[in-house]
């Protein structure tokens, strides 16, 4: 840089602060990717992946269990529900058979008209509500499919960890050494013609905290 370019730096605010804001956006960024790095949990109770998912199933069986409960016992109510305007609505129809004749027979009383027109109105209510609990009968069925499928994703997770756990076995069995890790000797942290040691026993101590090792 030449001294009229350093003069002109100088006596220019705006560029010192473009530079400046630079300066700022790059340390920005810098801090942004260290936030960015994710470190592995430490594998604590808190973070076992298996322990988590068997949680998970655990719970979720439990939980649907109650929900059966209680739909089954829905399930019951609107049976017993049924069954009594079933036993109303004959009640009803045996009424309307007799208030009919007896209107029929002595057309001018109005109190046989009056009660056949009472009978006729319940008669239509009460095969609403049956209508009503043959409905929501069906809405309970639909709810018990869900709770199968929901059953079916508890198998599938199940599943999953079976396959981890076997696979976990496999890993352990294939790096599995002849000898025991109490008479193995020390693992070389370095070879002739490093300057430095590769890996010190700090960095493997600091990387077995890291995992809650």
């Amino acid at each position: 840089m030449t001294q009229e370019e350093l003069d002109a730096l100088l006596n220019s605010d705006e560029e010192l602060n473009e530079i400046e804001e630079t300066e700022e956006s790059v340390e920005e960024s810098e801090d942004t990717n260290k936030e960015d790095v994710i470190m592995p949990p430490p594998a604590d109770d808190d973070n076992k992946v298996v322990a988590q998912l068997d949680e998970v199933t655990k719970e979720s069986e439990e939980k649907a269990s109650q929900v059966l409960e209680i739909i089954t016992s829905i399930s019951d109510d609107i049976e017993n529900f049924k069954e009594k305007f079933e036993d109303i609505l004959n009640f009803l129809e045996r009424q309307k058979e007799i208030f009919e004749k007896l209107h029929n027979k002595f057309p001018h009383i109005k109190t046989f008209e009056k009660e056949l027109e009472e009978v006729n109105k319940k008669t239509e209510e009460i095969k609403e509500m049956l209508e009503s609990a043959e409905d929501a009968e069906m809405r309970v069925m639909s709810v018990l499919e869900i709770m199968q499928y929901q059953d079916i994703h508890r198998q599938k997770i199940e599943r999953v960890i079976n396959i981890m756990r076997a696979l976990i076995k496999y890993m352990n069995k294939l790096f599995e050494g002849k000898i025991s890790d109490e008479e193995r000797v020390q693992s070389a942290t370095y070879i002739p013609g490093d300057s430095k040691e590769v890996v010190s026993e700090e960095d493997i101590e600091e990387l077995l905290k890291q995992f809650g090792v």
